[in-house]
């Protein structure tokens, strides 16, 4: 019928305006919906159609004759997924610009889902796959900032394709569980950590007199403690970004505080600073995903 090559996973329109919804009154079968829109004029911006008739729906994508123009005819079509495989779903709280959103209201089972969101604007996802990102950080505090900051980042960026954010929670009762102590030093109060009855100090309060602890922070906080106190304590590492990951191939996002500003990035990891703002994690997630 046509030379449109199938769509991969994950696809919709972006921007949404690229999907035209249509009530026709011909069958929603391959011949009649070709012969119903081949020569048709569709407007320059649209690369979907969504036809619906008499309650079912089809998602059709096509080429036109020209760009230019405000209206072209379609000279070639593609049904992506027929009214068996099609699903309509209407939710007000759909931000039907993000991917994210789209994907998980997608209707399992269905090839493509046609979702009427927010202010009554309608996109599709076809063949929803979201990809995995893992996110490390420290916890407490709970809950991670750097997990809800990508959830934030996520939520608004119409660019990124649909997101399964996984945590993976570096914790410090479970660090200091694997090194017993009988003082504990963490870098900042702010963490609320539990170590149980074994006496607690805070890097960030500069005590006054050096103890026999074992310090459970990152090479900042050994640079802290030389310069505090002349030594580097026994330590137990807790930094995120030197945590083991499993070799899954799972992009992950991780920080670090010996990175002061901007942005680290390898093939599958992006490290932002510790006290990352949201554009330096969006930039992230954006390295790592598109």
């Amino acid at each position: 019928m046509t030379a449109i090559p199938p769509a991969p996973p994950n696809t919709r329109s972006h921007p949404y305006r690229g999907l035209s919804v249509q009530e026709v009154d011909v069958a929603l079968t391959p011949d009649a919906i070709e012969e119903h829109l081949l020569g048709r004029e569709v407007y320059r911006r649209t690369e979907y159609l969504a036809l619906r008739h008499r309650g079912q729906v089809c998602l059709v994508e096509v080429r036109k004759a020209d760009t230019a123009p405000l209206f072209s005819p379609v000279v070639a079509l593609r049904v992506l997924s027929g009214p068996e495989d099609t699903a309509w779903v209407e939710d007000p709280d759909v931000d039907v610009g993000n991917a994210t959103a789209l994907a998980r209201v997608a209707v399992p089972g269905a090839l493509t889902t046609v979702v009427l969101g927010r202010f009554e604007h309608v996109n599709f996802i076809h063949r929803p796959e979201p990809v995995r990102v893992r996110v490390t950080e420290v916890v407490p505090p709970t809950p991670a900032k750097l997990y809800a900051q990508a959830e934030q980042c996520v939520a608004f960026d119409e660019d990124l394709p649909p997101v399964e954010l996984v945590l993976d929670a570096v914790r410090v009762e479970e660090v200091a569980a694997a090194h017993p102590s009988s003082h504990y030093l963490l870098p900042c109060r702010g963490s609320g950590a539990d170590l149980g009855d074994a006496p607690v100090a805070y890097l960030d309060t500069r005590p006054a007199e050096r103890a026999d602890w074992l310090l459970i922070g990152c090479e900042r906080s050994v640079q802290f403690h030389e310069h505090f106190y002349g030594d580097a304590p026994p330590r137990a590492d807790l930094c995120p970004r030197r945590r083991p990951a499993p070799d899954d191939r799972t992009p992950t996002l991780t920080k670090c505080c010996l990175l002061e500003r901007g942005l680290e990035t390898t093939d599958r990891t992006a490290v932002v600073p510790w006290g990352a703002n949201l554009d330096e994690v969006r930039e992230g997630l954006r390295k790592l995903l598109l």
